[in-house]
């Protein structure tokens, strides 16, 4: 991120380009700690759900950890749950459709924010109880609990932008590529690349873009 204020908002678009074909998890999300300067209290994350326990596979998670390792709490949410997870929610996303992902800071916490970007229409899915002043480390991740050789899966993210305190919109000049090591259970055909203006993980696929990389090039929030 450009050196700036601190950031209180921070925001990324998502789309499921080919969906999964297993009744495995998938959770795609937007992550960030919260803050006071370099020290983290915590952090959350906002994002979508492939799940067998919810409707038509489908949910949404807004849910985090206190640094002590604690489930953090939160306001009850507007969106049902059909297993009662407070956490995940039941909502009907639809692969080919662009969502945007937006954590913003509120009186007694942090908000998490998804809008079908088709329709226009936003929810709150509810607020997260959690010190902090600001968000660090914000990034964006596939958590897929498939196998390997399962069918391929592409997700897209795009629109990449925080506010500041200053309430300055900025965006990040670049990314820093992670993979889970094959030794700790990750896969080794996953991948992530540049796609045009924003940036693509795949799985089942062959990687070309190698741990540590630094992506660049993906077109500002405007």
């Amino acid at each position: 991120m450009p050196a700036s204020a601190p950031l209180i908002g921070v925001q990324a678009t998502f789309e499921v380009v080919e969906p999964p074909r297993v009744d495995h998890l998938y959770f795609w999300a937007l992550q960030a700690s919260f803050g006071d300067g370099p020290r983290s209290h915590g952090g959350a994350h906002l994002g979508l759900q492939w799940n067998d326990r919810y409707p038509g596979n489908t949910a949404a998670n807004w849910g985090g950890y206190h640094h002590s390792g604690r489930v953090l709490d939160g306001s009850e949410s507007s969106l049902p749950s059909t297993p009662d997870d407070p956490n995940t929610r039941d909502y009907p996303w639809q692969p080919r459709t662009p969502y945007r992902f937006r954590i913003t800071a509120v009186p007694d916490g942090w908000r998490g924010e998804i809008a079908d970007l088709a329709t226009g229409q936003s929810v709150a899915v509810r607020d997260l109880y959690s010190p902090g002043s600001q968000l660090i480390t914000p990034m964006v991740w596939s958590e897929v609990f498939a196998a390997c050789d399962d069918p391929q899966v592409v997700v897209r993210w795009s629109g990449f932008g925080a506010l500041t305190a200053d309430r300055e919109v900025v965006s990040p000049g670049a990314v820093r590529v992670n993979y889970q090591a094959y030794d700790a259970g990750g896969c080794s055909n996953t991948a992530s690349l540049l796609d045009g203006d924003g940036l693509v993980q795949v799985t089942n696929a062959e990687r070309t873009v190698p741990q540590g990389s630094v992506l660049s090039g993906f077109a500002d929030l405007a």
